[in-house]
């Protein structure tokens, strides 16, 4: 889709890298892999992370910086709390820090055999607003999509509050393997990403990098 709007460089991991949110590669030598170059794309495959291959493509691999990172489209939600594990968002999130305009996009299914055509509008959509108006400093765009043959719209939404429950299942002595149910904390909230995903719409979440919980600022009192 995206070599519709320009030139297009990839760079992927070799492989899933699930839940590896904002991880690097500090310990271990990166290796990449040329594995296409035509007029318009050219695709890497690197040994790394997601934030691997973005800090891979801006100081290693492009002669320039892009106008636009995209992330994506990943098999399994990242809204609500999932943002924070999703190596999806976690390689928009390091081009955003590196000033790139950046969108996550993820795809609310297990499975892996997905017709992405109903979808292709709001990629578009979005893509183009962030090549044409830009994106706030320090500011991304976190799209998921509900597994639907018709999408019903599109919503701007907050995240929505939820946990991951029941996570851990034993499997032997000692061992265990993760697992788990995601609680919706606020199933009538109309303005979260869950929700739209729950009601067949798509989730368009900005995300900003500073953390800070501005509300606690004036209420700490622990300075010396």
């Amino acid at each position: 889709m995206m070599c519709r709007l320009g030139d297009v460089i990839v760079v992927a991991p070799d492989g899933p890298r699930s839940a590896s949110s904002c991880s690097i590669s500090p310990l271990t030598t990166i290796t990449v892999r040329l594995l296409k170059q035509q007029q318009g794309l050219t695709v890497y495959q690197c040994s790394g992370t997601p934030t691997d291959c973005i800090k891979l493509a801006l100081d290693g691999l492009l002669e320039r910086k892009p106008d636009l990172v995209v992330s994506g489209i990943n098999h399994g939600d990242n809204a609500s709390v999932s943002i924070h594990y999703s190596g999806t968002v976690g390689a928009a999130y390091e081009a955003c820090m590196k000033n790139v305009p950046a969108i996550a996009y993820s795809l609310k299914t297990k499975s892996l055999q997905c017709n992405f055509r109903p979808y292709e509008d709001t990629v578009m959509q979005t893509a183009r607003y962030a090549l044409e108006n830009g994106l706030p400093q320090d500011v991304l765009l976190n799209v998921n999509f509900p597994e639907v043959e018709e999408l019903k719209g599109t919503k701007i939404c907050r995240v929505g509050r939820g946990r991951w429950m029941k996570e851990m299942m034993q499997v032997g002595e000692g061992a265990y393997r993760l697992t788990g149910y995601f609680q919706n904390l606020e199933p009538d909230a109309e303005d979260t990403d869950y929700w739209a995903l729950e009601h067949g719409f798509a989730s368009v979440t900005p995300l900003q990098l500073d953390m800070t919980a501005y509300t606690m600022l004036g209420e700490l009192k622990i300075e010396s």
